[in-house]
Formats: C-alpha cells, structure tokens, sequence
C-alpha cells in the first residue's frame, strides 16, 4: 500500500493552485532572498518568521506591480467609463493568499518557500487581517473589488484608512472584552503612500452669498492623504486599485492664530485633525449620530470627488494637463456607488463642485449629478437609517446644509405637482424631518439625488417598494432595482476549500471559478456513488483540520464525528442568536431526559461581535458562554452535545469554520436581514441551511430547491399579521412546556449559579418587548431541528442534498451581481478577456 501523501505533496496535485514550472520556482527564490537580503541588511542578521512573511509577500507584490501600472495605462488608453464605489467599510481579510491565488502562484510560492525550508501555511498566519469592516456590508464591498476586477471594469474603491479597524474581542470570565486592533504596527506591505495625489477637505466655516457666486470661507482644512492597494482580477493580468485616505494636519494647523507659548499646544493639537481616519465606528445595522462620525463621512466623500473629477479632466496616462472640461460627458465617463447612505455627501459636495466651483447652472448640475450617483439600500431597521441633526451640519458643512435645503424645496415642489393637495406626502417624503429636532434623512437625499436605488435581495427590494420607500416608488417607479448580492468564490471556494474546488474541477474543469452558473454541472452526479464519497471525505477532513485548529488556538477539544452546526455574524437581536439558545437548551434537556437514546451528536458553534454600547448583544454573548459552561461539563451528556463560542470572529476566522460547517444557522426574523452572504459561503462549501424565508434565504431555496434547505417560521406576512394582532410572549410560554422549561432554567439561574438573575433583563426583553418574536418561531424551528438530526444520521441522503445545494448556488457568485450592477445601473459592459501580461510586451 503506498504511503499516504504528505500535506505539500497533496497541496502541489492541486490543479487550481497553479503550475509550478521550474524556472518559476527558480524566479521566486531569488527574489525571496533579495527581498530578505534588504529586510536584514537594515537592523538584524537572524531572520523572524515575520520576515520571512515580509519577504514572501514583498515577492508576490513584485508581481502585482508590473501589471497594475499596465492596467492603469491601458484604462488612459482605452478612457473606458469609470467606475468609483464608495464605502466607508472594505472588509478585506488577509491579502497574501487570495494574490496567489488570483495570478496563478500559488504552488509555485509553495515549492518555492518548501524548498528553502519554510512552511509557507505558518507565514501565511503572520498576516494580520484587514479589518476594516463590521460585516456583510464591508465584507461585500471587498468582495465586489474582486469581482470588478476580474470582469476587466475600469473600477475603484473609494474609502478610509482606518488606523484602527474592527476591535479584537477577548472572552474574559464569559465576557467580551474589546482590545484595540493595531493593524499598522508592523507595516502594510500591500499599500502605497500617494502624497502627490493628497487633497485639502474643508470643515467648519460660514458662507458668503455674492453676485457671482457663494463662497465657503473661514474653513479648517484637513489633508487627505491617499494610500492604494492593488486589486488583481482572477487570472485575467488587470489590477485595479483601492484607493483609502489617511487625514494628515496641514504645516500650519493652529499656527496661523499663533499665540506666545502655544507652539508646542498647536503641534499637539493635529492630532484632532488627524483622528479623522483613527478609527473605525464599530456598529453594525445603528446609527450613532457623532460628529466625528459625519467628519469621516464627508472627508471620504471630499477627497474622492476631487480625485474623481481631477481623472476626469486629465485622459492621458500620467498627465496632469486639463483636457476634457465638458462636465455634460461625466455621467458618460463616471458612475459613482454609494455603499449604504454612509457616502451620501457625495450628492451636496458633486453638486457643490459644480455649482459653486465650475459655475455651472443648478438644472444642468442636478441633472448631471443624478445621472452619475446610484444608491445600495442596506437596511429596513428604523435604528441604522442616519438621521443627521440640522444643528450639527450647520456647524460643520454650512454650505451643503444650503444645498440640501435647495434639494429639498426643489424636490417637494415635484411632489406637490404630482400630488396636489396631500400635504402628508410632502411631510413624509422630505428630505428634512421636522419635529423635535430637526434631521436631515440621508436615504431620502440619496433616493431623490441617484438614478437606481437597489435592494440586495428580491425579497428586501420588494419590502422597500411596499414599505419605506412606498412613497418614492409611486413618485420614481424605474429608479427601483433589485441587485442580489453575491461573494467572489475566488475567496470563498478555491482559497479557502482548495480540496472542495478540487473535487468539483475533476469532475467540470475549472471555468467554473469564472462562471459560477457551470456548477449546474454537478446536477448529473448526484447519485454518483464516487462523487458522493468525495464530497463527504473532503467535508470530514476540513473539520479535522478545523477540529485541531480549536484545539491549539481555544483549548477546546470537539468530537469530529458530530454535526457541526454554525452560526456566525455579527451579534443581534434580529439576528436571533438567542432563538439557537433556546434550541441548545431544549436539545440538553432531551438528552438529560432520555440519556439512554441514540441522540445526534452536535457541536454547536456561535461566533460574531458585539458593538461595545449594544448592551443587550453583550448579554447575549454572555449567555451562550454561560450555557456552554453547564453543557460542556456534564458528564451526563458527554460529548453529544458541546457549545463553542467562537471568540473573534473575522474574515480569517471564517475561512477556516465555513469549509468544516455540516449545519449552517440563518434564522433572522422575515423581514429583518436585507440579504445575508455569510449564507451563501456556507451553501457553497457544502453546508445545509436551517433558515427562515429571510434575505437571500428566499433565493438560495428557489436554486437549490425548498426540499434541499430546512426551511421554518413564519413568513414576512406572517410576522405583519402578527404585528396587527398583537405579539404576546406568555401565550407561547404557557402553551410550550419545553420552552416554558428552557426559560425558567434561564430565570431561575440554572446557567448562571453564582448570579441567578444574571439574565434577568435578557428574560424580560423575551417575554414583554421582543421586536423579533423569538418565541413565535420556536416550535417550527425545534421540529425543523429534529428533521435535521433525522437527516444526518443518514449520511449518504444528506451529502446528496449538500450536492444540490453547491450545484444551485451559482447565482450567488459577485461576479453575477456585478455583471448586473454593470450593466442595468452603470451602464459599462463587463468582459473575461485577458489584458497581456507586462512580459507579453
């Protein structure tokens, strides 16, 4: 029998990683040992792991550089129209392995570092992630720069670079405990500094209303200081840029009102310039009204219309001669995306420009400016819709407040031509919300200023027509898209499930990672005893792997023969992580029950972050490490049930569970979660869902079919019957004896001895003002649950299912969102073809 192979040795016959030709491998290891040579020769003579890091990515980045200056040239060349997608969130991950992956390097980089001795897994753990993001509206923006580049668009990404990203969460005595995430200390080999591109953004000031013009003055400048990361498109040779700002203070901050002594206090003080890019806002579906948080807005958005219109001017690659000064053309030449309302002063601050500073005439700007913007909708939360106070943009943006108002009388005239008479309209659809304090509602300044304003799944698109947005639909009907999101299974198969994306090229080539819908293919082998057996080994050995990653990282040992069952993202009532609670424990008070039965194993998994002021999510983490506590440790139950939270959920994190999940846990109230893309990655690595008929939920059931996913709950017109009847907690409480059992034990301090009313207002939230109706979806989802222990025990019916769940899930690829945001919002045709390589020259 031959012995089996050794990880390197199985990684290098995996075909979608990348030749690894001889003269390749021979490039690379000069290069590594140039770049350490430099690395060393500064400070030190033994070489560090991180050096070795550091040398390795400096070699892949040797690479990327040739073909980003080609692609930029061949876009002057070309003056194709450009596209610009602006969010203050790029939840980027790791860079080093999705580079590789994207140029067809990745066994080469392998052999490479193997044969100078060097692990290149363990120096692929030395990155720190990118985090700046929350979640899916972050995460999906890094996914659509993939996508962008890989579909050969002339695109950019537009944001902030935080100093500190997303905190790093500690569990301490159950709690979470948030640590400052440093991301910077040890340098960012992926970023360039561009301090030739650096732009002033003026805050504060008044404004001067003269004969030929308004002029905003006595204005605090801040510089913008741009640093971009190189963006490769999948095998295709075209590098796209992600361009973040950095606030710099400029020379004379607070010297010019120099007073005797202050010198020193003036230079302390750009600092307060400065923490414009510190930080990132660590809240996910709220908003906070700070002012800090709407300098951040408009800096972003400042800096990025200079830029923009600074290209639109110039159209020879490294010119900075004004060529095009026509400003009808830009909506032909640029499409800007705004990424939730975050970056909605890009409406005021174009028109601004326009008007105040190329002396344009209002109709002709406001025509210009709506044909270039186009607004994503995120939410339908009353709580994350921003809503900023009048008082706060005079303050601090005097002149867009002028420009918002002038919006605003101009839009409320239309509505009143087009309604007479129902003054009820117009108060509902300003742009401004009278009342206590006055409010500038920045979706509504996006709906009015944008020519297409999309939802992200159908079933959210369908809820913004019918709900919010009812009012501007009837107005605008043709503004309104559907745009369902996707991930870039670049990332989310090939890097992070290589055996996955093996199996699948054996059997249909490897077109599919450019053209997801070929997964179809798969159809035909789903009662193939081969394949069945394939799918199913590389899901064990991915929760082997992931098995011994909890081991060594958490000190937690899981049984790899249970059902992993997962639910990760960020902690929220809507979310409903305490509805799999419950389920947790009734499951250990069946088992305590009947401990003799033959019960499914499960390992029961939950991961995400809290906002650090969201109370009621720090409670809820607190409560599942509490109920982990008493499961783990009785001897009773063994290991037939184990609770795991998983501490520190990110990008990097996700790419090791998802691969291992056997359950996957989408369980928001209908209604409440715009879309979701944690659900699709789990659908793509061979996951079932157990979901209500929320997001994108809806649409993963209709590709897969509704009897491939455990599908449970009421409906988004059950919950609105539900609303107009009245919710009542106690009824389902005193009718269910096994939830009324689950809740006492919560009450009564079975999980939490040592404080038995720990969860007192947790308990009390449940049964007296519960917006997401926990308890009226749990007797569906506790049968549900029993359905899919019935399923595992059978494991040849169950693969069978997770067969047609990957083989429907093509849909869900970004490059098929942005394929149609391309196409029916931007107006630029997406293409597969390669650009040549620099070499090819």
């Amino acid at each position: 029998m031959s012995k089996p192979l050794s990880d390197h040795d199985r990684k290098k016959q995996i075909s979608v990683r990348g030749l690894a030709g001889v003269e390749n491998v021979t490039e690379l290891k000069s290069s590594f040992n140039r770049h350490l040579h430099f690395t060393l020769v500064k400070d030190r003579i033994v070489a560090t792991k991180r050096d070795y890091y550091f040398a390795l990515a400096n070699t892949v980045r040797d690479h990327l550089v040739g073909r980003w200056i080609r692609t930029q040239q061949h876009y002057y060349e070309k003056d194709p129209k450009r596209v610009y997608y602006i969010s203050l969130e790029f939840y980027m991950g790791r860079t080093l392995q999705n580079t590789m992956v994207n140029l067809a390097l990745e066994n080469a980089c392998d052999e490479a570092t193997y044969q100078l001795g060097l692990d290149m897994e363990e120096l692929q753990e030395m990155e720190e992630d990118a985090g700046l993001g929350n979640g899916g509206l972050g995460r999906l923006a890094a996914c659509f720069l993939d996508s962008m580049a890989s579909l050969g668009l002339a695109a950019y990404g537009y944001g902030i670079r935080y100093e500190f990203g997303i905190f790093n969460q500690k569990i301490v005595n159950g709690w979470q405990v948030e640590e400052a995430d440093d991301w910077l200390r040890f340098g960012n080999p992926w970023e360039k500094a561009r301090p030739e591109y650096m732009r002033p953004v003026k805050f504060y000031g008044r404004t001067e209303h003269h004969p030929d013009g308004v002029k905003w003055v006595d204005t605090q400048v801040v510089l913008a200081l741009p640093y971009d990361t190189p963006i490769p498109g999948y095998r295709n040779n075209i590098v796209n840029t992600m361009r973040l700002w950095s606030a710099k203070a400029p020379c004379d901050f607070n010297l010019k009102d120099f007073n005797v002594g202050g010198y020193i206090q003036a230079v302390l003080d750009r600092n307060l310039a400065e923490n414009i890019s510190r930080v990132l806002y660590p809240n996910d579906n709220f908003f906070e009204g700070k002012e800090l948080r709407l300098k951040q807005e408009y800096f972003v958005v400042s800096a990025t219309l200079q830029d923009i219109i600074r290209r639109f001017k110039v159209s020879k690659f490294g010119s900075r001669e004004v060529v095009r000064t026509d400003f009808n053309k830009l909506p032909d030449k640029v499409a800007i995306q705004l990424n939730d309302t975050h970056p909605a002063m890009a409406i005021p601050e174009l028109m601004r420009v326009l008007v105040d500073e190329e002396q344009l005439d209002w109709d002709k700007a406001w025509d210009i400016c709506v044909r270039t913007c186009a607004y994503t909708n995120h939410t339908v939360l009353p709580e994350a819709l921003e809503r900023w106070p009048i008082d706060l943009f005079a303050h601090l943006l005097p002149r867009h407040l002028e420009i918002i108002y002038e919006i605003n009388r101009r839009h409320l005239e239309n509505v009143a031509a087009r309604f007479p008479g129902d003054h009820e309209r117009l108060c509902r659809m300003s742009l401004v919300e009278e009342g206590g304090q006055k409010r500038v509602n920045m979706a509504h300044l996006c709906i009015v200023g944008s020519h297409a304003v999309n939802g992200v799944a159908q079933i959210h698109s369908d809820i913004l027509t019918a709900t919010i947005f009812k009012d501007f639909y009837e107005m605008d009907p043709h503004k309104f898209q559907n745009k369902t999101n996707g991930i870039t299974p670049r990332r989310w198969l090939v890097m992070c499930n290589p055996g996955l994306a093996e199996v699948i090229a054996e059997r249909i080539g490897e077109d599919f990672i450019r053209d997801l819908d070929q997964l179809k293919g798969l159809l035909k082998y789903v009662n193939d005893e081969a394949f069945i057996r394939d799918i199913a080994k590389v899901k064990q050995e991915n929760k082997l792997k992931f098995a011994a990653h909890l081991e060594e990282h958490y000190k937690v040992k899981i049984n790899p023969n249970s059902m992993f069952d997962i639910q990760v993202k960020r902690i929220h009532e809507y979310k409903r992580q305490l509805l799999n609670c419950l389920h947790m424990i009734t499951y250990y008070n069946r088992i305590k029950k009947e401990p003799n039965k033959q019960w499914t194993p499960r390992t029961v998994m939950i991961g995400g972050k809290a906002a650090p002021g969201y109370h009621t999510a720090k409670m809820i983490i607190r409560m599942i490490t509490a109920i982990g506590e008493v499961i783990n440790n009785d001897p009773v139950v063994g290991d037939r049930l184990k609770v795991i939270f998983l501490e520190n959920y990110r990008v990097t994190l996700a790419e090791k569970a998802i691969p291992a999940a056997d359950l996957s846990q989408q369980i928001s109230t209908a209604g409440t979660e715009a879309s979701g893309t944690g659900n699709m990655k789990f659908m793509l690595n061979g996951a079932l869902t157990i979901g209500t008929m929320d997001g994108a939920n809806v649409e993963m059931a209709e590709e897969a079919g509704d009897g491939n996913l455990f599908i449970f709950g009421m409906r988004v017109d059950d919950v609105t019957a539900l609303d107009k009847k009245g919710y009542h907690a106690v009824d389902y409480y005193n009718r269910l004896p096994e939830l009324k059992q689950a809740m006492d034990q919560i009450s009564s301090g079975f999980f939490s001895p040592k404080q038995p009313d720990l969860f007192k207002e947790i308990v009390d939230m449940l049964m007296h003002h519960d917006r997401f109706k926990v308890f009226a979806d749990y007797e569906d989802y506790i049968k549900c649950q029993e359905q899919v222990n019935e399923l595992y025990k059978n494991p040849k019916e169950w693969t069978k299912k997770v067969i047609y769940n990957i083989a429907g899930s093509g849909k869900f690829s970004s490059d098929r969102t942005i394929a149609q945001y391309a196409r029916e919002i931007w107006g630029v045709e997406p293409t597969l073809e390669k650009i040549p390589a620099p070499d090819d020259i």
